[in-house]
């Protein structure tokens, strides 16, 4: 088997185990243990950069992964699962899936904050089309780190390790997908 096929046969099984995650079990009557870990994951935020609630006070939304897991050897991947807040008050579900390619190795699980400055970035986000990345756009959270973070196309992303390590020089992306409360 040539290293073309090989690639192309790790790519298909990453797409595959994520597609996978993501319609696996998502129970929106689950909101209020969702709740509870965003909340947990914010405090987190909170304590580590108390500079960070500027965000939390001006954004017009905001989503809250409270655990996002990544692996890869080569080709990589993450997913994760969060709420989404409007004014405080948690609107949504999300999801967040990410793929990437590259010299990369091992496995980390981390929480991600995505801020929304306004309602016109918020409906991109809503609308399901929004692929961006984040390891170009985001804030390592660490004291202080948010009072110098500002937007960018009217997004501002912060992550926290959790737990792990990962090597990692790759290119890739995230998408999301929204889901409203009912």
């Amino acid at each position: 088997m040539t290293n073309m096929q090989t690639s192309r046969i790790l790519t298909l099984f990453v797409a595959l185990m994520l597609s996978l995650s993501v319609s696996a079990g998502w129970n929106p009557n689950k909101s209020a243990k969702m709740d509870k870990a965003a909340k947990e994951a914010i405090a987190e935020f909170k304590k580590k950069d108390p500079s960070i609630k500027t965000f939390f006070d001006k954004a017009y939304a905001y989503v809250v992964f409270p655990s996002v897991g990544k692996g890869g050897i080569g080709i990589g991947g993450s997913y994760g699962k969060g709420a989404v807040y409007r004014k405080g008050k948690m609107v949504g579900f999300a999801s967040l899936t990410q793929g990437s390619i590259g010299f990369q190795f091992g496995g980390q699980v981390f929480r991600e904050l995505i801020f929304f400055k306004d309602k016109a970035a918020f409906d991109r986000f809503k609308s399901d089309n929004v692929e961006f990345s984040a390891k170009a756009s985001a804030v390592a959270a660490d004291v202080g780190a948010a009072a110098t973070a500002d937007y960018s196309d009217g997004v501002a992303v912060f992550t926290m390790a959790k737990a792990g390590l990962m090597y990692e020089a790759a290119i890739g992306g995230q998408s999301f997908r929204f889901t409203p409360l009912k």
